[in-house]
């Protein structure tokens, strides 16, 4: 079953459903900083960057009739390392404990030349 999820004010830059809702489990495509409305990345910092990435997936989480507290699983893509930290001070004010698990992997090259994506799994 692959029921999909559209927000109005994320994007999506290829063939891709924003999220898909098997019924218990929702995979949210990742989200780059973008702005939906000029279809460009945002400027400003790695935090800033990292606050719209979560800001566009939560827009995601809602058009599901889901919220932060239902995400399971974090996938964070970083271009460089050394954004670990800015990141995860953001990342941190975005759930509570008990926190969602998650990877950060550094990749060499990410759409539209962003430096950072981050994908969500949420559980009904």
């Amino acid at each position: 079953m692959r029921n999909p999820i559209t927000s109005p004010t994320a994007s999506s830059v290829g063939p891709y459903s924003h999220a898909v809702d098997t019924g218990t489990l929702v995979f949210l495509s990742g989200q780059t900083p973008l702005d939906s409305a000029t279809g460009r990345l945002i400027d400003g910092d790695i935090g800033a960057r990292t606050q719209k990435c979560f800001d566009n997936l939560f827009d995601v989480l809602a058009a599901g009739d889901l919220g932060p507290e239902d995400v399971v699983k974090v996938n964070v893509f970083l271009i460089d390392m050394s954004d670990f930290a800015a990141m995860n001070e953001v990342y941190e004010r975005q759930f509570s404990e008990p926190y969602p698990a998650r990877s950060t992997v550094a990749v060499a090259q990410l759409p539209l030349g962003s430096d950072i994506e981050i994908e969500l799994v949420a559980q009904r």
